[in-house]
């Protein structure tokens, strides 16, 4: 796309467009872009529009192209600020006290999601806390089948004892760290999620040389279809459908969701579990569930919510006869908020029609985690029974956010592309540990970095990655750990250009996979960071393992450093 610097008057600023103009989600007021290097500013506006902006008195101009998209290029800029930015089409946008200074992307799963509210940390200094030039932006948690062009929403804060509760522990420290000692404005953009495996942070185009995520991966590929075309597709399949195949059967017209059901005939069952343990090996359909549950003592607020989880396949629940939610697909996550004020203190009654479409059917993976009283003895009762062979199914979306192959890709890192960044921390292994899949993860890290690196178009930019903490009693006799072999394939990493290990070995805790400390590891990154990404000469770890030479009784190993 053409961009023009204006050496014009500023009158054609002023020249009346058709269109309001957009701002890509990241850019708003309180922001940091990227010192000493081009910065890409995009937004969306009618195709063909022209759209202004201004920046430090100089003015830049370019016009939407066919799809409606539009980008222009700042030159590079020393540290500083604050500013204002300045984008008019028929409208004006105006952001204000923006800095420039150098902006880290923070991923990972639950060890950087760790807010400083949820580590419980105050600072003992409040006046480090007001810190005006350290900032951050949380990114929405969002997941697709195709890359998103946008995220779903958020501002960036500027830290102060107020917000910075809600900023991940592991970024807050290493973005501390790096403010005091370059004297320079600091930005964190946090996009990550508890209880993630990598792949869900690889793109389709990573993941195609593993044959092992191909039957996933590849029927995305073939639908190329993203998930509000599916929803759109599956909310007019549903006028037909859910008359003639769906809702139909006993339990539909006779409303077992009325908690004055006679449930007199219904027989037990304990949830999780799939029906086909409890005497229903050959039914496919419909089953409906009934519990009833107290309110959590001590309760109080506006809205209740119930985690179902993942149910195979489909399902509608309903809270003392108000429908609460219905989902579709065997991979997803259901977790139905509803108001409060249709509960009462004892004696709730919670009806789910569970569908099954073939092979396994009911409730699984963990069930109800988070709402421990629903867990125990159920009633249920077959609905429909279906020929799964040829009962009739809509294309949805399908996947869970913390497993499925690419859709926190999709959904939380592709839409950030190509925001400029200084490079990139990474928090992130647990899952894949405890799935005992370290030998692949040797793999997918390397690979994640390239193609992160790729998409991003900024070259090999700096990837600092936080080697697993000690976890788990000490063991008193030597024996096999996926931890040590998640830390291994950790470092093969390292052979990339621009990386660098953090390690944490010592700061972990054997009794919580989430180590409260997290300012050393914080300084950690940092010093890390001095090293790969501002070349500063400085020695940034312990010494690290490089070979060993058996020589006579003896072994001579070699560290670096």
């Amino acid at each position: 796309m053409l961009v023009l610097l204006l050496t014009i008057v500023f009158s054609l600023f002023l020249q009346k467009a058709s269109a309001k103009v957009q701002l890509h989600q990241l850019f708003t007021s309180h922001m940091v872009l990227q010192r000493n290097v081009e910065v890409p500013i995009w937004g969306w506006a009618t195709p063909g529009e022209q759209v202004s902006l201004e920046f430090q008195g100089h003015f830049y101009q370019t016009t939407a192209d066919a799809g409606g998209n539009w980008k222009l290029l700042l030159p590079p800029t020393p540290a500083g600020g604050p500013y204002a930015i300045s984008v008019k089409a028929e409208n004006t946008i105006l952001l204000k006290d923006v800095l420039i200074g150098d902006v880290w992307l923070c991923g990972g799963q639950s060890n950087m999601q760790y807010t400083l509210k949820m580590l419980g940390y105050q600072e003992a200094d409040s006046t480090r806390a007001n810190n005006p030039n350290l900032r951050f932006f949380n990114v929405a948690v969002d997941l697709d089948y195709l890359p998103k062009k946008d995220i779903k929403g958020g501002q960036w804060a500027t830290a102060s004892p107020g917000s910075i509760g809600d900023l991940s522990g592991v970024a807050y420290f290493f973005g501390q760290y790096l403010q005091n000692h370059f004297g320079v404005p600091i930005g964190l953009i946090s996009s990550n999620l508890g209880a993630t495996t990598i792949e869900t942070w690889m793109s389709a185009g990573a993941l195609k040389p593993f044959p092992q995520f191909a039957p996933v991966v590849d029927e995305m590929v073939r639908l190329n279809k993203n998930f509000a075309q599916l929803e759109e597709e599956l909310k007019e399949y549903r006028k037909t459908w859910d008359t003639q195949y769906y809702l139909k059967g006993p339990g539909i017209e006779q409303h077992w969701e009325n908690p004055a059901t006679d449930v007199s005939d219904w027989k037990e069952i304990n949830i999780p579990n799939f029906w086909e343990y409890a005497g229903l090996e050959d039914h496919d359909g419909a089953v409906w569930f009934r519990k009833e549950f107290d309110l959590p003592e001590g309760f109080s607020g506006d809205t209740f919510n119930i985690a179902l989880n993942q149910i195979d396949d489909y399902d509608i629940a309903w809270v003392n006869g108000v429908k609460i939610g219905e989902s579709f697909g065997n991979r997803n996550w259901r977790n139905y908020f509803f108001p409060a004020n249709i509960l009462k203190p004892k004696g709730n009654v919670l009806v789910v029609r569970v569908f099954d479409i073939g092979g396994m059917g009911g409730f699984y993976s963990a069930a109800f985690w988070g709402n421990p009283i629903l867990n125990g003895s159920w009633k249920f009762k077959p609905g429909l029974k279906i020929d799964a062979a040829t009962f009739p199914t809509p294309t949805v979306p399908n996947g869970s956010f913390f497993t499925h192959p690419t859709l926190l890709y999709n959904g939380s890192i592709a839409p950030l592309m190509p925001y400029a960044i200084k490079g990139a921390i990474w928090y992130q292994g647990e899952s894949n540990a405890l799935d005992k899949r370290s030998e692949e993860y040797a793999d997918l890290l390397p690979a994640m970095i390239r193609d992160w690196r790729k998409n991003w178009g900024q070259g090999d930019f700096p990837f600092l990655i936080v080697q697993l903490a000690n976890y788990l009693p000490e063991a008193q006799q030597p024996g096999e750990s996926t931890w040590a072999e998640l830390r291994e394939a950790q470092m093969k990493a390292l052979a990339l250009p621009k990386t660098a290990i953090a390690t944490a070995i010592d700061i972990g805790d054997a009794d919580d996979i989430h180590p409260k400390n997290k300012k050393d590891l914080g300084d950690r990154l940092g010093l890390a960071a001095r090293r790969v990404a501002y070349g500063e000469n400085i020695v940034y770890s312990g010494p690290v393992y490089e070979s060993m030479l058996i020589e006579g009784d003896k072994i001579r190993i070699t560290f670096s450093s």
